[in-house]
């Protein structure tokens, strides 16, 4: 997709988790912070990743009309109450499993993340569109200083993404037809999903989303696979023409 190609594109939402920030690597951070203070031997990085596993099967759950509605942080704190007995946790008190729980909130954005946000919301209108409820991303904004000009979230559809609702709800805030609309994400299930919608679509790589040991099992997309294929944001700013800053 060149710079002559969408004119018409007035906003890109984008994917958080694994795209904008690095939730391995915040995981094992808080995880190892947690093992020094109370002498614990605990595999943070399989900690951080049997966490990860249980999101899709969480999701799952509510788009299936199982559980009703909740947040994120109810359903990771409901993954991570499993996990505890698993790798020796189940002794946490109550306060601690809380502040684990809330590390989803304090998730460092990737190296190129910001910088290349800056620079497309100089053209573009740039927010989240992710699976993490309202308060959520909000807090993680702040503490990060991502710079997103709105907040949007599948929260406000009542439906988990790639539900269908979620994508449309996005569209509708925004006052902007589907093809006015990119879809950024290091996921290629959530883009083929808002592609069949009508959106256009951006792939980001992220080799690094599972922890560095399974960064060789990332593969990226042909280039024709979606709109625009880019090694980071930075990357994506550059091949959407968007102005450096000065």
């Amino acid at each position: 997709m060149s710079r002559s190609s969408v004119v018409d594109v007035e906003a890109l939402v984008f994917d958080v988790f694994g795209t904008v920030v690095d939730w391995h690597g915040g995981v094992v951070r808080d995880g190892r912070a947690l093992g020094e203070e109370k002498g614990l031997d605990v595999d943070w990085a399989a900690f951080a990743e049997a966490w990860r596993e249980e999101y899709q099967p969480s999701l799952a759950r509510v788009r299936r009309g199982e559980i009703p509605w909740r947040n994120l942080d109810a359903l990771h704190r409901e993954s991570l109450d499993r996990l505890l007995d698993r790798y020796g946790l189940d002794e946490l008190s109550e306060a601690e499993r809380t502040h684990l729980n809330r590390v989803w909130h304090r998730l460092d954005p990737w190296p190129d993340a910001i910088p290349g946000l800056n620079r497309l919301r100089s053209d573009y209108v740039v927010a989240p569109l992710s699976n993490g409820h309202l308060r959520l991303l909000t807090n993680m904004a702040k503490r990060a200083g991502i710079p997103w000009d709105a907040i949007l979230s599948a929260e406000l559809s009542g439906h988990y993404k790639p539900d269908e609702e979620a994508y449309r709800t996005a569209v509708e805030l925004l006052d902007l037809q589907p093809e006015e609309v990119v879809m950024v994400a290091a996921h290629e299930r959530d883009l083929d999903a808002s592609r069949e919608l009508g959106l256009r679509t951006a792939y980001v790589h992220r080799p690094l989303e599972w922890g560095p040991d399974r960064a060789s099992e990332a593969e990226m997309p042909e280039p024709s696979a979606y709109d625009v294929v880019a090694t980071d944001l930075v990357d994506l700013a550059k091949r959407l023409g968007a102005e450096p800053l000065i």
